[in-house]
């Protein structure tokens, strides 16, 4: 079905390009995005706010002290966590009431509940999914038993890091009114010497018995840097396969050509910002994204992931349209991952109340703004991935294991057969058939001795298995999946693959602790790691959680001064590095065929 999002927006979009939008993007034009009016205006209305249970503390402790520790055992367990004020390690108690999960700490500035996660049926579900592994090799000599004031990694952690963060520097062309990493004037500048990077790069390729494949450049906004291909090379050198640049898009609107160069260099995905719809939820970008589509479909890729902070009552009701928004421009946009706001920081109780929002909250969002399209049982947990990729390391040699804590993510698959919606779960079984790969995991674990023949023969009986979990009434007609599986499993060929990358869009949740929901089990399966100067490599729930600890603390010892940066960089100016959005230029996107083609000329798939 076509739809004019101007007419669908009435319904769905309440704030999509109307006049009070348009006047913020106006009012604002002349100056650097900051997001503060945009943020003021969608918090007027609150929807909707989040009840904290209440629990005494004897009621308590007298939970906790019959609670098994670890989640293995079912709702309640014991875990620990840290204190928002005080940083204290304490114990905490998750458990279950009216249907959600809640964790609870007895720290020293008093009892603290927070919503853990808002479906207690989603969270049994993925709780059964655990892919337990352990490093060989440690950065620092810790035993974690103060986990996680003590991170490097450590022998306590359980997972390789599944994706290598660099920060390459803190300055940043907006100026978002929430952020307290970005440098402003005066400010030291924290920006890691290319040996430096080379470094990172290496101690974390050196992990046993799995060493990092995949990296994250991040900042700031990394490509504010002129070495920035520079650095994409050096990370190919280092025997990297997937290089993911994280960023705001801005510079990749106005210089068709530096597409075309990061690519060339070397890097796979672009991980950028994309919140919302409209110019008030997504004030970042929204006026640019057409540009950046418009180059990046020029330049041949890379491929887009949109990342969406999600955040009740500002932006959760489109994230249904976001996923249509994905599924529109599906030639280059691979996937939506949204990240449920993590409230780092001091943060009062009726906040906390109004803007959190879990994962299965957010899933329930999608499913009723895609009119059951994509429900929440179509979503599966993260360590699933760990349980497949065990399987593909005996036929491609290469070692992927997402063995991450459970409640940190999900993820699923949507195919576009047509104008129809399918996610992946609707025709094939993927907890039934990852558990058949489990009861294989014995008789693949030779298949490295085995002969051509005999590994024919293994992978042909995998594959008459798969279609066992294979509902061809349900399965795309447009697209051959039973074909692909069988080129992977029985004939061993993964060129088409690709095939099945492009037709379908990713959607994922990720979302990151803070203070409040803090679990110590989590950050000891974490598997999104960033590497410092300093040799360590530490959790991302800790690096930005903590950031007295690891962020600040490091990269205060190895930042320039604001003198000694602009004694090294003399034609460098603070003001130059920042982006203007100017009224002509909202205008003139307004008025443009490619705004129209972006944004309003859409299918509605749902």
């Amino acid at each position: 079905m076509k739809v004019n999002l101007h007419i669908y927006a009435k319904v769905f979009i309440p704030f999509i390009c109307n006049s009070e939008s348009e006047v913020i993007s106006m009012e604002n034009a002349g100056e650097t995005p900051s997001g503060e009016k945009e943020f003021a205006q969608s918090t007027k209305h609150i929807r909707e706010i989040i009840e904290h249970p209440e629990i005494s503390e004897e009621e308590f402790r007298e939970m906790l002290k019959s609670a098994p520790f670890g989640y293995t055992k079912g709702l309640p367990y014991k875990t620990y966590s840290i204190c928002p004020e005080t940083r204290s390690i304490v114990q905490a108690l998750v458990w279950e009431k009216n249907g959600m999960v809640w964790i609870t700490k007895k720290c020293p500035e008093g009892m603290l509940t927070e919503v853990y996660y808002e479906d207690a049926d989603m969270f049994k579900r993925f709780s059964r999914w655990t892919y337990d592994w352990k490093l060989t090799s440690f950065n620092v000599e810790n035993t974690g038993a103060n986990c996680p004031l003590d991170c490097g990694l450590c022998q306590r952690h359980y997972s390789h890091t599944s994706l290598l963060n660099i920060v390459l520097t803190n300055r940043c062309n907006l100026s978002c009114w929430y952020c307290f990493f970005y440098a402003k004037e005066g400010q030291p500048i924290y920006e890691p010497t290319l040996d430096q990077i080379r470094v990172m790069l290496r101690n974390a390729k050196k992990e046993q018995s799995i060493g990092a494949n995949a990296v994250q450049f991040t900042g700031g906004e990394p490509t504010l840097r002129d070495d920035i291909i520079e650095i994409i090379k050096i990370a190919k050198e280092e025997g990297y396969d997937h290089v993911q640049l994280n960023t705001d898009g801005i510079r990749l609107a106005f210089e068709p050509e530096f597409v075309k160069r990061i690519r060339e260099a070397g890097v796979n995905t672009l991980y950028m910002s994309y919140d919302g719809m409209t110019p008030q939820t997504n004030w970042k970008n929204h006026w640019e994204v057409p540009l950046i589509l418009e180059n990046v479909r020029r330049a041949g890729g890379p491929g887009i992931v949109l990342v969406p902070t999600t955040i009740r009552n500002v932006n959760d009701h489109e994230l249904g349209a976001m996923i249509n928004f994905g599924l529109n421009h599906l030639d280059i946009i691979r996937g939506v991952n949204f990240q449920p706001l993590s409230m780092v920081g001091r943060v009062p109780t009726k906040e906390r109340q109004r803007f959190r929002i879990t994962i299965p909250g957010a899933i329930k969002k999608i499913e009723e703004q895609t009119n059951g399209s994509i429900a929440r049982d179509d979503w599966y947990a993260i360590p699933i991935a760990g349980h497949i990729a065990r399987f593909f390391e005996e036929f491609t040699g290469k070692r992927y294991y997402m063995t991450s804590h459970f409640a940190c993510g999900a993820a699923t698959y949507v195919f576009l057969d047509g104008e129809e919606v399918i996610p992946i779960p609707r025709f094939i079984d993927v907890e039934g058939f990852v558990e058949f790969l489990e009861e294989k995991a014995e008789e693949l674990s030779n298949w490295k001795r085995l002969g051509k023949l005999q590994k024919l023969k293994v992978g042909g009986e995998i594959f008459l298995k798969f279609k066992n979990f294979y509902d061809e009434k349900y399965a795309p007609k447009s697209f051959d999946v039973l074909s692909i599986m069988k080129n992977a499993f029985a004939r061993g060929s993964y060129d088409a693959l690709g095939e099945f990358h492009h037709k379908t869009l990713f959607l994922g949740m990720m979302h990151f602790q803070d203070e409040y929901n803090y679990d110590v089990q989590r950050v000891e399966r974490c598997v999104i790691h960033y590497a410092m100067p300093d040799g360590r490599i530490v959790p991302f729930c800790a690096f930005n959680v903590i950031p007295e600890l690891y962020r600040d603390k490091v990269q205060a010892q190895f930042s320039y001064s604001w003198e000694e940066w602009k004694a090294l960089h003399p034609d460098w100016d603070y003001k130059k590095d920042k982006y203007i959005r100017t009224k002509e230029f909202i205008e003139r996107m307004k008025n443009s065929e490619l705004y129209k083609k972006t944004y309003l000329n859409l299918k509605w798939y749902f």
